[in-house]
């Protein structure tokens, strides 16, 4: 025989509203806090996106390889280059030759003579270059013929250790085209106890 089943009551309670009002404000909360996170992470993200795109096509960040630089730009120095600007006899560029990222002494430009004697001493156009960031002057390995006129569109250079350094005064570097010019270099950013200007 079956049993009769038992009536199962269920007792709804009605939240008051003080409680409605605790709900709708966290839900309200939630929201804001949603929004907030969102325009935060886009905010984030655009800036980043920004900050690359500087440093990849107006402010190149390098990193120093080898010794021809020496003392003025030390082997794994990190430095800044400025892209779009003019140079003078002095200045610190870095440039690419194939696959291969170099800085150098910017020396001189298109139609400009120059000559090195046997003693290392530099001249431009007749007038010898003053170069107070050389510790010892080298004519070097030289095998171009000399005095030198820059071609067209082309620029030479040179690094500071001027025995060593294989620069424009040597076929296998040469002079350097405006396009493989990635810009000057004004600033290192590491080590920090050598943080500053560089020139």
């Amino acid at each position: 025989m079956n049993k009769p089943k038992r009536a199962v009551q269920t007792w709804v309670t009605t939240p008051s509203v003080d409680q409605l009002k605790s709900e709708l404000g966290r839900v309200r909360y939630q929201k804001r806090y949603s929004k907030v996170l969102r325009s935060t992470v886009y905010t984030m993200l655009i800036s980043a996106a920004c900050a690359v795109l500087v440093a990849t096509i107006f402010l190149p960040v390098l990193q120093i390889y080898g010794a021809s630089m020496a003392p003025t730009l030390e082997e794994d120095d990190i430095v800044l280059s400025f892209k779009g600007l003019s140079f003078s006899s002095g200045d610190l560029i870095g440039f690419y030759v194939g696959n291969k990222l170099l800085v150098k002494r910017y020396i001189a430009g298109p139609g400009q003579w120059v000559d090195i004697d046997e003693t290392g001493n530099v001249y431009v156009d007749g007038e010898l270059l003053d170069e107070p960031y050389i510790n010892e002057k080298a004519l070097g390995e030289c095998n171009i013929d000399l005095p030198y006129q820059v071609p067209d569109n082309r620029h030479f250079v040179m690094g500071d250790q001027r025995a060593t350094s294989v620069d424009s005064r040597n076929t296998a570097v040469g002079c350097v085209e405006e396009e493989q010019i990635v810009g000057k270099i004004l600033f290192r950013i590491w080590p920090l106890k050598r943080f500053g200007t560089v020139g």
